[in-house]
């Protein structure tokens, strides 16, 4: 029989339970406010927008899906150049031009909209609707602006040696020995074929047709040499990438599968050997990859080679202590099997434990695969290999903003790829 609790004995639990729910009401919500505010000062979020460039943000996401031709006058000679991305590699020839491009004793520059620049023999005029007609005379004494009555726009930056005007059409830049127009147009310009080549400015169907008239080798080669976007390079790239990743990953699995079996307890009886092996891989992954990289391209130089190094010494510290645990979770009925027919150990440890592990093994590996190729884009940023190390290097320049996009596009393909394989390759080592 039950007896019935004291009213006088509960009531101090009651309270004391209904206190903490008092406090947990009120106080966990201090604490995250508080925990907040301490990032706002300890990030120094107020200063993040006066440190932030909007306008280099504009237009570093313009450059990624458009180009830029520039047509440059020397205001020594008159001589007026026309180049894509203003590279040697595409450089108009002599004498050629665009079409909004009007060569002569004047050049006449249509940049859309109504908007005309013209290199005049000494004077550069920029007619632009809704404001009127710059007038500059650049020469030893400067550049000598004229603008339309009023109040100087926010777009147009003049001074005794330099006139800058931006606008949606372009840009129009004079100093005392140059003048520069920039034009932009959506896409990736000369990602075919550059200037100097035949193929250059083919429609689709020509080029099917050359191809099927004995051209294909010539097109293919001009395509896989292309001097700007440098196709052949970014192939290379990309297989030194995923290279690293792999010789990374399967080293990693090939050492740490044997030393996995003296880190489990059912293999290894004797406790030292199974805290030294447990401690090791402890060790090498509790460093990142990262830190491993910069230490082994101290020793070792950069490469590819270093990258794949990094990896292999931190994923055998997770695949020996995956490995371990999974041995210690094997049946032992089956290795008793196999020992019953007289088998000695490694063929206990080959035909008993093995085709257990196997498609558990496999299966992590082929992960850890599919995630090191994502990584070895950053390492490859570090040892100077593989996509990362483009990446990298149009990323400081900010002048080829759309080989960013071009080389990040096709790194989410080259994981795409990688997820897709390792996906099937791991449902068939599951399910058969």
């Amino acid at each position: 029989m039950t007896m019935a609790s004291d009213p006088t004995t509960l009531k101090p639990q009651i309270d004391t339970l209904f206190l903490r729910k008092r406090l947990l009401a009120f106080g966990l919500p201090a604490l995250i406010l508080a925990y907040f505010a301490y990032i706002f000062v300890a990030f120094d979020m107020a200063g993040l927008s006066e440190r932030a460039n909007l306008d280099n943000g504009k237009t570093l996401i313009r450059d990624s899906y458009s180009y830029k031709t520039h047509v440059t006058r020397d205001n020594r000679n008159a001589a007026v150049s026309i180049a894509i991305e203003g590279e040697r590699k595409g450089a108009y020839p002599d004498g050629e031009a665009p079409a909004w491009v009007a060569l002569g004793e004047e050049t006449v520059i249509d940049l859309g909209d109504g908007h005309i620049v013209t290199f005049g023999p000494k004077q550069v005029t920029y007619d632009i609707p809704g404001y009127g007609l710059v007038v500059t005379e650049p020469g030893r004494r400067g550049v000598q602006a004229q603008l339309p009555e009023g109040d100087v726009p926010e777009w147009i930056n003049a001074s005794k040696n330099r006139l800058a005007i931006y606008t949606d059409a372009g840009r129009l830049t004079v100093t005392r020995n140059r003048s520069e127009v920039f034009k932009y147009n959506y896409g990736w310009e000369l990602f075919f074929f550059t200037l100097d080549s035949p193929y250059h400015g083919m429609g689709l169907g020509e080029l099917l047709s050359r191809a099927t008239s004995g051209e294909a080798v010539a097109i293919a080669n001009d395509f896989w040499t292309n001097k700007m976007w440098r196709h052949a390079d970014v192939a290379w790239a990309i297989f030194e990438t995923i290279l690293m990743a792999f010789l990374g990953t399967f080293g990693a699995a090939m050492v740490s599968l044997p030393l996995a079996f003296l880190a489990a307890k059912n293999f290894a009886p004797l406790l030292a050997i199974r805290f030294a092996m447990r401690r090791m891989f402890d060790f090498f992954r509790g460093v990142d990859a990262l830190i491993w990289t910069i230490v082994l391209s101290r020793a070792f130089g950069p490469g590819p080679l270093t990258g794949a190094l990094a990896i292999l010494i931190t994923d055998t510290g997770s695949f020996g202590k995956m490995f371990s645990e999974a041995l210690e979770n094997v049946d032992g009925k089956q290795i008793e099997g196999i020992q019953s027919t007289g088998a000695k150990p490694l063929q206990r440890y080959r035909f008993g434990v093995l085709p257990q592990i196997t498609p558990v093994l496999l299966s992590q590996v082929l992960y850890f695969l599919e995630s090191n190729t994502r990584s070895a884009t950053i390492i490859g940023a570090i040892t100077g290999g593989g996509i990362g190390l483009l990446l990298t290097q149009a990323i400081i320049t900010q002048k080829d903003w759309e080989e960013v996009s071009y080389y990040i596009v096709l790194i989410i393909l080259m994981v795409m790829l990688m997820d897709w394989l390792s996906g099937i390759l791991r449902r068939k080592l599951i399910k058969g």
